[in-house]
């Protein structure tokens, strides 16, 4: 049984993806040896994680192991939905092209910026007084 894996980022978040052939009708997501909904209980971020599946034909045939760590549960969504996405791209080349479009295979490389000395935030000063 062949294993393909994947490597995905986002923020601090990276998620390791490893899919193998669904023998079953019905594929498993393991996320930390968790199931999907159990790890995500939040509908819209559990959706990110499939999305990469459900846009490629042949994407759903596939058992899918991840190990995840880092970062809060949207960042480490959308590090898995990069994972598999590349993954996936392993498997058939065909699918680049409406994973790309679909912007799932672009690296989001915004981080959070540095708080710096003599301010609040990163940005924000104190109040300023004229007098």
């Amino acid at each position: 049984m062949e294993i393909i894996n994947a490597v995905g980022r986002r923020k601090a978040a990276v998620a390791r993806v490893y899919l193998t052939k669904s023998s079953g009708d019905t594929p498993t997501v393991l996320i930390n040896n968790r199931q999907l909904a159990e790890y995500f209980p939040i509908k819209d971020i559990a959706q990110k994680v499939l999305d990469p599946m459900m846009t490629v034909e042949g994407g759903a045939g596939y058992n899918v192991k991840i190990s995840v760590d880092g970062g809060g549960l949207k960042g480490q969504a959308e590090a898995i939905r990069m994972a598999i996405s590349r993954a996936l791209c392993k498997i058939n080349v065909d699918f680049r092209g409406p994973l790309k479009e679909k912007k799932f295979l672009t690296r989001d490389s915004r981080e959070v910026e540095r708080k710096k000395f003599g301010k609040r935030k990163a940005r924000r000063s104190s109040q300023f007084s004229k007098r």
